[in-house]
């Protein structure tokens, strides 16, 4: 029978001395020599190291959706974190700004430590990819409102660019390339139709594994590249797909000629679109189709920039055009 103190929720929490020091643990191996400090019920944090003249502070905040509920029915939760970074870092370097410090929410039904600290060690090891520091985060103990075995999770981002090397697409011409970088899967988009389409039996093999894998970060491969080469825009290919990300960088009155057939998509995707029923504008406008991020760039820098993005372990391909009008046309 579930007490009172049940109900009550969080308290019982703060005093768990092992839990909270896993947690220090997972937070202090995220920061490396960055310098911050937490007091009772804040962190703080000093930008000094970075040696910024004029900084923007640039923020994002994101989910992941219902790819949760596949975490849930495989019960693996240790990979689920990194998709939540990626999903915020990953919108904050389309303006060309470096990831600072990350802060989560968790919030479930019923406490379960070894589940949470599973997706906790996921949530420190994206931050350690996108060389961001875990500054904190909130635990929200919810029952009657949430079921007890399922969560929810959000991340917020914070970091920082210099003004003048903001990117703001405004510098995009008739005739520049799109470079479309490789995504690792579906990443954390169309997760509520991947669930109607496969059954319960194929989510919980083969198929469900794969659906799982974590979105891809790109935080060193782009910011690379933006030291190196002129990047005008930087499109990270979410929900909408193709059809509705690329348009939010592009100045008005230019639009983007993509060409199917000019990188390799998976068979899964294909799987999708056949049990779905969908046309291709339909699944283009659904799900990445296997680019995560596009990047902007003039036709005189895509070899070097596929040479930064190879020597990082990312494949692009260059995959349309800029030119005069409006919207994105597949073809």
């Amino acid at each position: 029978m579930k007490t009172l103190e049940f109900y009550a929720g969080v308290p019982h929490l703060k005093g768990d001395r092992a839990y909270n020091r896993t947690l220090g643990k997972l937070a202090r191996s995220t920061q490396n020599s960055t310098p911050v400090r937490f007091g009772g019920f804040s962190s703080l944090f000093d930008i000094q190291k970075f040696k910024f003249r004029h900084p923007l502070l640039v923020s994002t905040t994101d989910g992941v959706g219902t790819k949760l509920e596949l975490a849930r029915l495989l019960k693996k939760h240790d990979t689920i974190g990194i998709d939540l970074v990626a999903m915020c870092v990953n919108d904050l370097i389309t303006c060309g700004a470096k990831p600072l410090f990350f802060l989560d929410y968790f919030a479930t039904g019923a406490f379960e430590q070894k589940k949470t600290i599973e997706v906790i060690r996921g949530i420190a090891r994206g931050c350690r990819e996108a060389e961001c520091a875990l500054v904190g985060g909130e635990t929200a103990i919810m029952p009657g409102f949430y079921d007890d075995s399922k969560y929810d999770l959000a991340g917020f981002c914070v970091g920082a660019v210099e003004r003048s090397k903001a990117i703001d697409g405004r510098t995009v011409r008739a005739g520049d390339l799109l470079l479309g970088l490789a995504s690792s899967g579906f990443h954390s988009n169309g997760y509520s139709l991947l669930r109607k389409v496969f059954t319960k039996k194929e989510l919980s093999g083969t198929i469900g594994r794969s659906l799982l894998t974590p979105t891809r970060i790109y935080v060193k491969p782009v910011l690379e590249l933006i030291r190196r080469i002129p990047v005008k825009a930087i499109a990270h290919i979410t929900g909408g797909g193709l059809y509705d990300n690329v348009p939010r960088v592009l100045p008005k009155g230019l639009s983007a000629r993509v060409h199917k057939g000019s990188w390799p998509i998976r068979k899964l995707f294909f799987e999708v679109q056949k049990r779905a029923h969908y046309s291709d504008r339909q699944m283009f406008h659904t799900f990445n189709m296997g680019i995560g991020m596009i990047v902007i760039i003039r036709h005189s820098d895509v070899k070097s920039a596929q040479n930064i993005l190879k020597k990082n372990r990312i494949s692009s391909w260059v995959i349309g055009t800029v030119e005069r009008g409006n919207g994105v046309t597949i073809q």
